[in-house]
């Protein structure tokens, strides 16, 4: 997938079309990618995440065709920014699994399956990186189907666990989860597009494991009663300090499940 800040929507699959929004940054790698999904016969569009409130960026996901439903990964801000604007832009429901980022439309359910755009859509429960956290599987998207992964996977490098509202182990159960989809194509929200979600769950997974063993070994050095911080400096100890608290953040969050 390529970056793209013109007013060009790209292909990411065989249904969904990305803009990348203009917030690159630490958290953000090279921005928010923002979907449009549609199938080739329909008269409208799914958009997801219409990201932070830029209004040129905005526009170009408007004027795709007229948005009939708008869905949300997560809470987090660079997701969510935009979502009461572009509903009053363009009168469609916005929809999420947190009731306080939804505008004109119910709450998302895990498990629920919705038809938009010619498309069906699975919204699939994956708390872990938030509490609130969805992907959405579209099962006719190619041979294998394809997943948008907020931010529980992402294109490049490897997911914070926003601690405590992000816990380890509903993050593990979701790795099952989405590795239970095979090879689906795996659009995330943040990085380019991957090949084979299962793969990726794999090393998801086994980087997970590699981190707790480190933090077994740190706490054996430190003692059991370590803070955070001591930890961190164990672990992490070349990270860059403008990603610093989410280095802490999931450290917590690993401390929290091996402590419970």
């Amino acid at each position: 997938m390529t970056a793209a800040n013109d007013s060009s929507l790209l292909f990411s699959s065989s249904l969904t079309r990305y803009r990348l929004a203009p917030n690159p940054g630490p958290m953000s790698l090279d921005g928010t990618n923002s979907y449009v999904i549609s199938a080739p016969e329909a008269g409208s569009t799914v958009v997801v995440d219409p990201g932070p409130l830029d209004e040129g960026h905005l526009a170009v996901l408007a004027a795709a065709g007229p948005v009939e439903l708008v869905l949300i990964t997560h809470r987090h801000p660079d997701h969510t920014e935009a979502a009461a604007r572009f509903h009053e832009l363009t009168g469609a429901p916005v929809r999420a699994a947190d009731p306080a980022h939804c505008h004109g439309g119910e709450p998302l359910r895990g498990g629920e399956i919705l038809t938009a755009a010619g498309v069906e859509i699975r919204v699939l429960a994956t708390p872990g990186h938030t509490s609130d956290s969805v992907c959405f599987h579209l099962p006719g998207d190619g041979p294998h189907g394809s997943v948008l992964s907020g931010d529980t996977i992402l294109g490049r490098g490897t997911t914070v666990l926003d601690y405590p509202d992000g816990r380890l182990g509903d993050y593990l159960t979701s790795l099952d989860l989405l590795e239970s989809l095979g090879a689906a194509t795996l659009l995330p929200a943040h990085g380019p597009v991957l090949p084979a979600t299962d793969i990726i769950c794999r090393e998801y997974r086994a980087h997970r494991l590699m981190r707790l063993e480190q933090i077994r070994s740190a706490l054996a050095e430190l003692g059991p009663d370590a803070g955070v911080a001591a930890v961190t400096d164990a672990v992490y100890p070349d990270v860059d300090p403008s990603v610093r608290r989410a280095a802490e953040n999931s450290v917590a969050a690993q401390l929290d499940y091996l402590r419970r």
